[in-house]
C-alpha cells in the first residue's frame, strides 16, 4: 500500500508459531498474515521484539497502552513470558499486527469429512476480543 507521497503504508508478511503462549487462539505451527506497521490497539494480536532480547520475535495480545508503550500478554496463562514478567514494551519494538490466522493442517486426518473440516476452519480472522482470565 501507499500513501500520498509515494511513502510505504505497510508491508505483509507472514510468521509461523512456535510455542503454545497464546492458546487456544494460536497453536504451534499456525501461521499469521502480519502487516508491518498498521496501528494497533488493545485486543490486537501482534508480533514484536521481546524486550530483553531483541533478536527473539514474539506473539502476544496487545492488552493497553501506556504512557511508554504497550502492556502484553499470553493468552494462555501457563505458557506465557510475558508482560508479567518483562513489563511494558516499548512501542518501537512493537513490529507488526496479525490480521489472519492460517492454521496447520498437521494431524488432520486425510478423509474428506476431516480435510473439509480442517478448510473450513484454517483460514480466520484474528478477534479483537480480549480472553478473560
Amino acid at each position: 500500500m501507499r500513501r500520498k507521497g509515494g511513502g510505504i503504508v505497510g508491508r505483509i508478511g507472514l510468521a509461523e508459531v512456535s510455542n503454545p503462549s497464546m492458546l487456544p487462539t494460536l497453536r504451534p505451527g499456525d501461521r499469521l498474515l502480519l502487516r508491518y506497521g498498521a496501528p494497533v490497539r488493545p485486543g490486537h494480536v501482534v508480533v514484536l521484539r521481546h524486550p530483553f532480547q531483541h533478536d527473539l520475535l514474539i506473539v502476544k495480545r496487545a492488552v493497553e497502552r501506556r504512557a511508554d508503550g504497550w502492556w502484553v500478554r499470553g493468552d494462555n496463562p501457563h505458557a506465557s513470558n510475558d508482560s508479567r514478567e518483562f513489563g511494558v514494551v516499548p512501542e518501537e519494538l512493537v513490529l507488526a499486527r496479525a490480521s489472519l490466522r492460517l492454521r496447520s493442517p498437521r494431524g488432520v486426518q486425510r478423509s474428506p469429512g476431516s480435510l473439509a473440516g480442517w478448510a473450513f476452519s484454517a483460514v480466520r480472522p484474528l478477534s479483537r476480543r480480549l480472553r478473560a482470565r
